[in-house]
């Protein structure tokens, strides 16, 4: 069994869908920290079968609407001294400003770069445009809806 040694001060962001951990670690700015990260791909779970991990051996304050966007079943665990003192469990944001970009070339957004892109979760589930109810057209895996 491989052994990742447990980290005395920092995050661990557990739960993550196999195979979605490199898209977090790119989305979430994980890429742009000069502290020791891990990404641990596929480790076993009782709960989900596979899984991804990612530690990060700082506290750092990361985005949760973002993670909660990507992946709502994902977890974020603070560690201090080599022990958990919080874990917080993220929900869908009802809204994202500047997550996602409307892709529809009539919206005012395409127009007026200095607009926000704000986005707000309906009731079916997906996130439509705040200024022209297009709706978003990619999951946050990357993948297009068919």
């Amino acid at each position: 069994m491989l052994n990742i040694d447990s980290i005395q001060n920092g995050l661990v962001i557990d739960h993550i869908k196999a195979g979605a951990g490199m898209r977090i670690y790119q989305l979430a700015g994980l890429d742009r920290l000069d502290c020791c990260v891990a990404i641990i791909r596929n480790a076993r779970s009782g709960k989900y079968g596979q899984k991804d991990i990612i530690k990060i051996e700082s506290v750092i304050d990361l985005d949760l609407e973002v993670l909660g966007y990507l992946d709502p079943n994902v977890t974020v665990d603070v560690i201090q001294n080599g022990e958990i003192v919080e874990k917080k469990k993220l929900d869908r944001p009802k809204r994202l400003v500047n997550i996602i970009r409307c892709r529809n070339p009539r919206c005012i957004t395409s127009v007026e770069e200095e607009i926000d892109h704000i986005f707000h979760l309906s009731a079916n589930g997906k996130y439509r445009c705040a200024y022209c109810e297009q709706e978003e057209n990619r999951n946050p895996e990357g993948k297009k809806h068919r």
